[in-house]
């Protein structure tokens, strides 16, 4: 048995347990650490795990873990926690920040106190205006993978009665995002490695977003890179030029921004709150 030391944090709502290494140098993470250390009502509770390591090329290396144990995505609100704990806790002494994730290289910045923002890759796939069928019916759908894979639909899209042609749903508040996001998740069509499942309600000056996270099998309170795959699926979809700003299920304010030139997309960036919830010691 031996104590080891850890940070909670928030980005926009969604919660991270972060691990660092200079504090924790012989921590080894396994898959069963995480998923309990993850649970809410037995554990301290997070979406997913945030690993820090010294690099040699870069400011920090950071390792993510979703609430299951799995691996291979990049999550930018995960992402936007650890600048913000580089930062504060004086890993780094300046407010541009550069470090390795899933082996590539990217890069954030403080704006101010609690507000951060990260920059990501272009997108590796896209494809809009397909059909997809859930709750017995076509709903047209995009998908786009910004480091993780994400499905993205207009909730006007769907029908909340399929006997009634114009029954479209027009409160995302009374969506069944568990639902159908857990449908969408498990899709025939997005296997083996299965899907994030994001839900938007066009507004005049914000999009309202929730999503079923892949990995956590719930529905988190924001999601990063969900919400830079919706606000590209938009631009596409809708003519919606960034800034374009979101409101998560938490009641934050995420804000994306991007080129779009010769059919490609640059300087895709996710900017919202980031903060220290609780630091603490956890026995395993």
């Amino acid at each position: 048995m031996k104590n080891y030391f850890f940070t909670k944090l928030s980005g926009a709502g969604n919660d991270f347990i972060l691990f660092d290494s200079k504090l924790n140098p012989d921590l080894t993470i396994s898959t069963e650490l995480i998923q309990n250390i993850c649970k809410r009502n037995s554990g301290i509770g997070a979406d997913g795990v945030l690993l820090i390591n010294e690099s040699r090329d870069a400011d920090f290396d950071l390792k993510y873990f979703n609430a299951d144990g799995s691996t291979g995505s990049i999550c930018a609100n995960g992402a936007r926690c650890a600048i913000y704990y580089s930062f504060v806790s004086g890993w780094v002494n300046n407010k541009n920040i550069r470090f390795t994730f899933n082996n590539n290289f990217f890069s954030g910045e403080i704006i101010e106190d609690e507000l951060v923002k990260f920059n990501l890759n272009p997108p590796t796939k896209m494809k809009f205006g397909f059909q997809v069928k859930i709750a017995e019916q076509l709903v047209k759908a995009s998908f786009v993978d910004t480091g993780s894979p994400h499905v993205i639909i207009n909730i006007h899209d769907v029908l909340e009665n399929k006997k009634n042609i114009s029954s479209f749903f027009n409160d995302i508040n009374k969506f069944p995002v568990f639902d159908l996001g857990k449908e969408i998740r498990y899709h025939k069509d997005f296997q083996p490695d299965g899907v994030n499942a994001n839900f938007i309600q066009l507004e005049k000056d914000i999009i309202k977003i929730r999503t079923y996270e892949r990995g956590v099998e719930n529905e988190t309170l924001s999601c990063g890179t969900g919400t830079v795959a919706a606000a590209i699926s938009v631009f596409k979809n809708y003519g919606i030029h960034p800034p374009i700003n979101f409101l998560a299920k938490s009641g934050d304010k995420l804000t994306v921004n991007f080129g779009f030139d010769d059919g490609k997309f640059s300087n895709i960036s996710l900017t919202g709150p980031a903060k220290i919830i609780f630091k603490g010691e956890i026995t395993f």
